[in-house]
């Protein structure tokens, strides 16, 4: 089995992966004439890479790890703001929200708009970005 190069890159080897999986909201989105007017159905799906020294409880506390409540909130944020044309646009949003929390190293956002095109399950896009490391910035 192939690993997409994300998962193996050594940056996320001291990592953590944590996910939220078919977070469905109705957004504001879309360019063609069909889209316009209503809200469409949205899903989004979220991984974020924590280092375990910053995820491992050792009091089992929320305070010790990344809550989920984080990023549901940053999807319901970000899809309340109004209307967006491009899928592309609000992923890159959400990835940037994703990584500015100090306590992720790397996230992939994936969003999908399943009622499009009948002859289709789902349109989408997703993103993916880690963190410059020191070495990266010299």
């Amino acid at each position: 089995m192939n690993l997409p190069a994300m998962l193996v890159d050594p940056r996320l080897a001291d990592c953590r992966r944590l996910f939220l999986r078919g977070c469905e909201l109705p957004v504001q989105i879309g360019v063609h004439a069909f889209e316009q007017g209503a809200p469409q159905r949205m899903r989004f799906d979220v991984d974020l890479w924590v280092p375990l020294a910053r995820s491992t409880p050792s009091t089992d506390e929320l305070a010790e790890v990344v809550d989920y409540d984080f990023v549901r909130e940053r999807i319901r944020a970000l899809a309340a703001r109004g209307r967006v044309q491009l899928q592309e646009t609000l992923a890159d949003q959400l990835l940037r929200a994703m990584l500015a929390h100090p306590g992720v190293r790397a996230a992939r956002v994936a969003t999908e708009k399943p009622d499009v095109y009948p002859d289709c399950e789902a349109v989408g896009v997703e993103v993916f970005g880690i963190k410059p490391t020191q070495e990266d910035r010299r």
